[in-house]
């Protein structure tokens, strides 16, 4: 009997009061101003995973999972290699020499990285690379370049261009910098301009020959790895002492924490839309509970408990919540929808790892963002419901 007197109660409020037409105003304000900040930080939320996914996407392949390195001075030999493969058959591994060069073309000069690779094995462990190789057969001093750096040199396919090496050798009187014109065999696009403009790759041999290095010897092995983080535990317990191993992540540490502050930062901020039409709530409620002093006075009289008039307002405040957060669940998800099927928004590809709009919604914002909106609905309308608990009978009925 006592849970139908407050359901009641709960529907009876809820209808529209020609009398008081501003408090059903206030209560379809704080509806619209709960449904519009769920939709949004549904959406903010999943665009920020998205583009923290791309970019995770990108620089994995770019930065390999796992590189190992000689851990100060020398060279990673062949030996280290074939020990490894045997070792980690599921793994695969690309032995790299590296050099900063300078690429230059009639006037233009840029700097940049140029690897020595064995094509067949980079084809394994990087597939940004392995598009541009595809089964092109390669010759000394062949070389891939990004398509930043093609577009701003104006060059293609089968045209010259030159690399100064950071090396330099003896002259009779002076020094001079390694110097070599390299053909050019493909082009490859990461989606970050940065890589594209500054990596290029050519055959193992040929920067081994210039730099001068045994062909058994090299700067580092690329890995490829599913599970990096685990690998690279059961790898560095294999490893010699004079090689050490890192993660992608090792060199983008403040990156991604700076993603994830921003993350954190937006979600914040948006909270604070539901927290202000949270304060809607309040206002809808104690207005409702002002107006209907004589009414709740009244059933105080006819044997009403005080805890069933604090049910009724705060059922009503979490009805009026509640909605707005079910309705902007469904709208935010459906805006979702829309950006992940329909290309409405087109991102500048050299700025953007991507051009169109990355969406991944987790499980784990989702429940934040809702259980998150039901507090602050729960919490703005205990306020009044306690009031309305509170009413005093005889000084009510003895003024109204």
């Amino acid at each position: 009997m006592n849970k139908n007197i407050v359901t009641y109660l709960v529907k009876r409020f809820l209808r529209f009061d020609k009398d008081q037409p501003f408090i059903f105003l206030s209560a379809m304000l704080a509806f619209l101003g709960i449904s519009l900040g769920v939709a949004v930080l549904l959406i903010a939320m999943a665009l920020m995973n998205g583009f923290d996914n791309e970019f995770k996407k990108k620089l994995t392949v770019m930065n390999y999972p796992l590189t190992i390195l000689p851990k100060f001075y020398g060279s990673v030999n062949e030996s280290l290699l074939f020990d490894l493969e045997g070792e980690f058959p599921n793994l695969l591994f690309s032995p790299f020499v590296q050099s900063s060069v300078m690429a230059r073309s009639g006037s233009n000069l840029e700097g940049g990285y140029l690897f020595g690779v064995d094509m067949q094995r980079e084809k394994s462990v990087n597939s940004i690379v392995a598009k541009a190789i595809e089964d092109k057969k390669f010759k000394k001093f062949d070389v891939i370049i990004g398509k930043t750096l093609q577009e701003e040199f104006d060059i293609y396919k089968d045209d010259k261009l030159m690399y100064i090496f950071t090396n330099v050798e003896p002259g009779a009187f002076s020094v001079t910098p390694k110097i070599k014109r390299f053909k050019i065999k493909g082009v490859f696009d990461s989606g970050l301009s940065a890589y594209d403009k500054a990596y290029a790759y050519t055959p193992l041999s040929s920067l081994q020959a210039i730099l001068h290095m045994p062909s058994n010897f090299y700067d580092g092995i690329h890995i490829y790895s599913k599970k990096p983080q685990e690998d690279i535990e059961k790898i560095r317990k294999f490893l010699p002492q004079e090689v050490i191993i890192k993660g992608w992540w090792e060199d983008n540490v403040n990156f991604f924490a700076a993603l994830e502050l921003e993350k954190t930062s937006l979600f914040l901020v948006l909270m604070l839309i539901i927290l202000i039409a949270a304060i809607n709530i309040i206002s809808s409620l104690l207005m409702t509970v002002m107006n209907r002093r004589s009414e709740i006075a009244l059933l105080l009289s006819l044997g009403a408990t005080r805890g069933e008039i604090k049910k009724t307002f705060l059922y009503l405040g979490i009805v009026i919540g509640v909605s707005g957060i079910v309705f902007g669940t469904v709208f935010g998800l459906s805006g979702l929808w829309v950006l992940s099927n329909f290309e409405i928004i087109h991102l500048p590809k050299d700025v953007y790892p991507t051009s169109t709009l990355p969406l991944d919604l987790s499980l784990k914002d989702f429940i934040m963002i809702v259980f998150g909106a039901f507090g602050i609905v729960v919490f703005s309308a205990y306020y009044p419901a306690k009031k309305a608990s509170e009413v005093d009978i005889l000084t009510v009925l003895r003024n109204e």
